[in-house]
């Protein structure tokens, strides 16, 4: 396959995306022709550095040129942890970033690229450059050395210019924006996408699935987000599907990551989503996994607003969207669903289930005593707020009751 190298969003700069060639090979060619780096800086999961040898195989291909390596890091991008890759990419001068995995990775990067260019070095440092801090500096850098960002999962971090971190003198996590830039180049590689286990692939699957899902719900969308929206389901749907019967499949697996992207151009417009992913906000910290939290609560949001009468002509048009899909048909049908009787939400429980994923609070040992707690934090949530029907506390913990057991 030759290489598709492009803007990743029709219009915008970046992050440009490069498909077709392995991981190596196009970091080799965009290292020199795009980027011109000679001190490059890996940032690797500590899964693949030690299970696989794709490490190896980028310090061979670049030899000297690359000047440091950082193997793992914490969830939840610790601020200690990423001053100390400050610290190393500043010792080394260095002229590109790159990741390789997934997750805190991606959004630890971008600090890093952004505190670097505020000659930030301290835990008071990285405070000021958050947009909701008392001490905010003034003039605010924009993020200078590039990074390029090589998933292995389709959560889709790679694609924003957001990131977050948590302070760990305080243990608040925080969101960075403004002047941090997105990752410069996304490398896709679907055969290094067969070593992420399953259930990350397949939940942050879902993770992105909302994200389309819960924009073609939103009351606010437009028609750009509509069309991103839908053409990532059409992507995801399908791929997700073929990845779980086939996990070697690699033609699906470069569908999914493409319709990951899709399903970011939709969010990256600014739509506001709903309480899947506002709640879901929530459950992080109670234990579930980033995509995990989508897959136990997207259907019965669906089924919330539904009932609510809160946006049917939307949830009906995604039904017929996810009945067009031959591979969703028959599980649809396996399922003894029937056409103009399922709704969105028996829809989408029947293919989560079908991938095998989680879809109970009890699986991550959450009972009923801690629904108080969560409801209460959510209603803070911007997209609790911004969900298709109006919710207060008992409307939350309908909700959650709903995927309780």
């Amino acid at each position: 396959m030759s290489e598709t190298f492009e803007p990743a969003f029709p219009g915008r700069d970046r992050p440009l995306i490069s498909f077709g060639l392995s991981f190596v090979e196009s970091l080799l060619k965009h290292a020199d022709d795009t980027f011109g780096a000679s001190r490059i800086y890996v940032i690797c999961s500590r899964s693949l550095a030690s299970n696989t040898t794709y490490l190896d195989e980028l310090k061979k291909a670049f030899g000297d040129k690359i000047v440091g390596v950082r193997v793992g890091l914490k969830p939840h991008s610790l601020w200690s942890e990423i001053l100390e890759v400050v610290a190393d990419t500043k010792q080394y001068d260095v002229d590109l970033i790159v990741t390789l995995g997934a997750g805190s990775l991606t959004d630890a990067a971008k600090i890093v690229s952004y505190a670097l260019a505020s000659d930030v070095s301290t835990h008071a440092g990285l405070d000021s450059l958050c947009p909701t801090s008392s001490q905010k500096r003034e003039n605010i850098r924009p993020s200078k050395v590039p990074v390029v960002c090589i998933p292995t999962s389709l959560s889709g971090g790679e694609y924003s210019a957001f990131a977050g971190a948590t302070n760990d003198e305080t243990g608040q996590k925080h969101s960075f924006s403004g002047a941090l830039q997105s990752p410069a180049l996304v490398i896709l590689d679907p055969e290094l996408t067969t070593t992420t286990p399953d259930r990350i692939w397949l939940s942050t699957g879902i993770k992105a699935v909302d994200h389309c899902v819960e924009t073609l719900c939103s009351l606010q969308s437009d028609t750009a987000s509509d069309r991103d929206a839908r053409h990532g389901l059409a992507k995801l749907i399908p791929g997700l599907i073929k990845s779980k019967q086939n996990p070697k499949d690699l033609e699906a697996r470069l569908e999914c990551q493409l319709g990951a992207r899709d399903a970011m151009s939709a969010s990256s417009r600014g739509v506001p989503l709903g309480a899947s992913h506002g709640i879901g906000h929530q459950l992080g910290p109670a234990g579930v996994g980033h995509g995990e939290t989508s897959c136990i609560l997207n259907p019965a949001v669906c089924k919330y607003n539904y009932a609510k009468r809160a946006n049917v002509d939307r949830q009906d048009a995604i039904i017929e969207i996810l009945w067009e899909d031959a591979k969703a048909q028959e599980i649809f049908n396996q399922r003894g669903l029937e056409k103009g009787k399922a709704d969105l939400g028996d829809l989408m429980d029947a293919i989560i289930c079908f991938l095998g994923m989680p879809r109970t609070l009890s699986e991550f040992g959450i009972g009923e005593d801690k629904l108080e707690e969560i409801a209460e934090h959510s209603l803070h949530d911007r997209w609790v707020k911004t969900n298709p029907a109006p919710l207060d506390k008992e409307g939350v913990l309908e909700i959650l009751k709903m995927v309780l057991h």
